[in-house]
C-alpha cells in the first residue's frame, strides 16, 4: 500500500469519505465518486503544497490505507463496476463555432497522450441536460454559453452505450479568451478548421493539414462525421 506524508494530506483526502451521508456509505458506487474527488484533491493541492509525494492514478490511490479502511476491501472490482456505471452516465457538452461556422473550439485533456474533443461532461443526478451543458463548458473553457444556448439545438450520438450530446453554440468571435476554471483537467483550447478534422478513424486529413494523428480526434470523429453540414442544418432549422 502507498505511503503519503503529511498530516495536512491524510486529513484532507480522507475527509471527502468522512462526509458521506450514512445512508449512502454502503453503496460502493457513490464511494467512489467520493473517491475520484479526494484523488483529484491530491493531484491538486497535496502534491503541490508536500513535495515529494508519489504521483499516482485512482487505482493505486484508492489502494492507499488512509482511504481503503473507510469503504472496501476488494478495490479492483468495485473500481470496475464503477467505471461501468460511468459509462452509462450520460454527457453533455458544446460544439461551439465561430462567426463563419468555419472553426470549432476544442479542448485537448490534461495528460501527456490525451486527445482532442469537445467540452463535455457527466451529468449530475437531478441536473437539466443543458444546464450540464453550460456548466461543463464554463468549467473546461472558462467561457459562458447559457445566454447562446437553445435547448432544442443539439446534435447528439450514443457511443458504447454512452449517450452524448452536444448543443451547437455558433458566431462566437475567435478572439474569444478561454482559461478553464478547473485544475489540471485541459491542458489547450484551441480553434481548428473544420475541414481539417478527420470523418474516421482512418481518415489522414488532420495527418496531413495539422501533423496529428487521427485517433488523437476518436472522440470527436462521430460528430464530425455528421457535421459541419448536419451542423448548419440544425441551426437552419431552429
Amino acid at each position: 500500500p502507498m505511503k503519503y506524508r503529511g498530516i495536512f494530506c491524510v486529513v484532507s483526502c480522507s475527509r471527502f469519505i468522512l462526509h458521506i451521508p450514512s445512508e449512502e456509505r454502503d453503496n460502493a458506487i457513490r464511494v467512489c465518486f467520493q473517491i475520484e474527488l479526494a484523488h483529484w484533491f491530491y493531484l491538486d493541492f497535496c502534491m503541490q503544497n508536500s513535495p515529494g509525494l508519489p504521483q499516482c492514478g485512482i487505482r493505486d490511490f484508492a489502494k492507499a490505507d488512509i482511504l481503503k479502511r473507510w469503504y472496501m476491501k476488494d478495490v479492483q472490482k468495485v473500481l470496475e463496476q464503477w467505471k461501468e456505471y460511468k459509462m452509462g452516465v450520460p454527457t453533455f457538452g458544446a460544439i461551439i463555432l465561430d462567426e463563419t461556422l468555419d472553426n470549432v473550439l476544442m479542448v485537448q485533456g490534461y495528460l501527456a497522450k490525451s486527445g482532442w474533443g469537445f467540452p463535455k461532461g457527466k451529468v449530475n443526478e437531478d441536473e437539466a441536460f443543458h444546464d450540464c451543458a453550460v456548466r461543463e463548458v464554463l468549467e473546461e473553457t472558462g467561457f459562458d454559453i447559457r445566454d447562446r444556448i437553445c435547448q432544442k439545438t443539439y446534435i447528439e450520438q450514443r457511443i458504447s452505450d454512452q449517450l452524448v450530446r452536444l448543443y451547437i453554440i455558433p458566431g462566437v468571435p475567435k478572439d474569444t479568451k478561454y482559461h478553464p476554471k478547473t485544475r489540471k483537467e485541459i491542458r489547450n483550447i484551441e480553434w481548428f478548421s473544420v475541414d481539417k478534422l478527420p470523418c474516421h478513424r482512418n481518415d489522414m486529413t488532420p495527418k496531413s493539414k495539422l501533423g496529428l494523428a487521427p485517433n488523437k480526434f476518436f472522440m470527436a470523429i462521430p460528430f464530425v462525421r455528421d457535421g459541419p453540414g448536419r451542423w448548419a442544418d440544425r441551426l437552419i432549422v431552429q
